[in-house]
């Protein structure tokens, strides 16, 4: 027994993984050298201990449920869980861990073998490896020219944005000599360019000449970087070109932009998608009080009432989600912290490739329009004529007092219904607002309106009405003023009575004077016959 418990130990500490020894309670019962190497712990320290020992206090419930689901296991398996298990060493620092559970029964009981591997270079290993296949996705997908070279340089990658740039394939070109590409006068600063790359420093926007596969030259700005191996040595050269005359006409048309922006009138600002204020011009300035230099870097939370901050950060979700170009109206806060009502017009801004990187806003003072807009509305509600604005559609967006007065039915249930449907005649009462979007104007158009008071009281009223535009001239709806006239017509309806009874008066009187007339003159015939007689046969006496 001595001879078979010394061939374990000398088994135990020749594993070239660190090897503990657990029972079913999680007790340590043993440990090897390279434990101990791995934990920092003394033999002494840990045997008698619990595991929780070696296991950081976040996961010790994940190791534990772990640790017992293998004791009844009669095989070695490997520990796979998709979690990633961690262990702690003495000095309280975590690493990443690699297990495998052994059984082993002893006299003294089940015994659980854990061989624990340290994980950390493999995980550094594999974030290089994550890194390089990352960066040469960049590469690959970018749009400048990206090339790599030896110190030799001899050409070792090559991607597509460099062939359009060269007109070189990619097997044309790479294990070639980049000297290819450079007039044979300018070999010299090639060399200096290699130079300065072996003492490990850069060269940025170098201008210069290169050669296309056609042979055609052409102004071209490099940027020159190292390529250090994981020790820190230089092994190459990583150049970044780009066609100089094309970045001079991208620098006039930004110097344009930029131009255009700082003299307009209108608050023209540009922010990340995270709400990062990245410009600021000076209709801003003036508008918000803010110069460039406070707010430049800072949140467009600033700008914002403390219960309106979600409505841009919504917006610009929209945005970045690829949505269209925003447009709302809320309140922001000056610099003075005053509050006025603005519009603002969010538009994605987007880098060369087409991704949404931000947002542009040109924003909008509201304050003198909502006066003039307020000032209007007090005329509207003054007016003893009824008032209501018409979509195209033929649904009322907005009336006045006199019509809540006139049709018996409040402001908020008048909006979004028919506008015909308040009236004896509906076809007749469509057919107003359809003339006034087809001819733009009507003009004293009798209706009647029907009240909806319980009693159908009827008003005789003339309407008036002509189309109203937005800003770019659109048609967006019909403002129509109805008066009433029933005691007009009524009074006209009045006077046409007195004036037919007037008349049939008048009637009555003449036929009374004609009969009038014709006995009179009866009686003078008959005179004149009594006469005529009387001389004709004279009496006797």
């Amino acid at each position: 027994m001595p001879s078979q418990t010394m061939r374990f130990e000398d088994l135990l500490e020749a594993m070239p993984d660190a090897l503990v020894g657990l029972d079913k309670s999680g007790v340590i019962r043993f440990v090897n050298h390279q434990a101990e190497s791995l934990f920092g712990y003394q033999r002494d320290d840990v045997i008698g201990a619990r595991v929780d020992k070696l296991v950081p206090e976040h996961v010790r419930k994940v190791h534990e449920v772990l640790r017992d689901g293998r004791h009844g296991a009669q095989r070695t398996r490997p520990l796979q869980t998709g979690l990633k298990l961690s262990g702690r060493r003495a000095d309280g620092t975590r690493f990443p861990i690699d297990i495998t559970f052994s059984p082993m029964d002893t006299a003294d009981g089940s015994v659980m073998i854990a061989a624990v591997r340290d994980m950390s270079e493999r995980e550094r290993t594999d974030a290089q490896r994550d890194q390089m296949t990352r960066l040469s996705a960049v590469v690959e997908f970018s749009g400048e020219a990206i090339i790599s070279t030896t110190l030799d340089s001899i050409i070792t990658s090559w991607n597509p944005a460099a062939e359009r740039l060269y007109g070189y394939s990619r097997a044309e070109i790479v294990g070639r000599s980049s000297g290819l590409l450079i007039p044979q006068d300018q070999t010299e600063q090639l060399n200096a360019i290699l130079d300065k790359v072996r003492s490990n420093q850069s060269v940025e926007n170098l201008q210069t000449v290169r050669v296309r596969k056609d042979r055609t030259m052409f102004p071209a700005l490099l940027t020159v970087s190292p390529i250090c191996d994981f020790s820190g040595t230089v092994i190459g050269a990583s150049t970044i070109a780009r066609d100089a005359r094309a970045q001079s006409k991208v620098f006039e048309a930004a110097q344009l932009i930029e131009a255009v922006i700082d003299s307009s009138g209108e608050a023209i600002t540009t922010s990340t998608l995270d709400g990062i204020i990245t410009s600021w011009n000076p209709a801003a300035e003036k508008l918000y009080g803010y110069s460039q230099q406070e707010i430049v870097g800072a949140s467009c939370r600033r700008l914002s009432q403390p219960n309106r901050v979600d409505e841009l950060r919504d917006a610009l979700t929209r945005i970045g989600a690829g949505g269209p170009v925003e447009s709302l109206e809320t309140v922001h806060v000056r610099k003075d912290r005053s509050a006025f009502p603005i519009a603002v017009t969010l538009s994605p801004l987007r880098d060369k490739n087409g991704a949404v990187v931000g947002a542009s806003a040109i924003t909008r003072d509201l304050t003198s329009q909502r006066e003039t807009s307020e000032l209007s509305r007090a005329m509207i509600e003054a007016s003893l004529d009824s008032m209501v604005s018409i979509s195209p559609q033929g649904t009322i967006t907005d009336a006045n007092a006199a019509t809540v007065k006139l049709t018996g039915v409040p402001r908020e249930k008048l909006i979004g219904t028919s506008f015909s449907d308040y009236f004896t005649d509906p076809q007749k009462a469509e057919a107003i607002y359809q003339k006034v979007f087809t001819e733009g104007t009507a003009v004293d158009y009798p209706l009647t309106l029907r009240r909806r008071d319980g009693k159908e009281t009827l008003t005789e009223v003339l309407y008036n009405a002509s189309v109203y535009r937005d800003s770019s001239g659109s048609v967006i709806g019909a403002f129509a003023a109805a008066r009433d006239v029933t005691k007009q017509i009524l009074a006209l309806r009045e006077a046409a009575h007195q004036q037919a009874m007037q008349l049939d008066r008048l009637a009555e009187l003449e036929r009374f004077q004609r009969l009038t007339v014709g006995r009179e003159l009866k009686m003078i015939e008959l005179k004149k016959e009594i006469d005529f007689l009387k001389r004709k046969h004279p009496p006797t006496d």
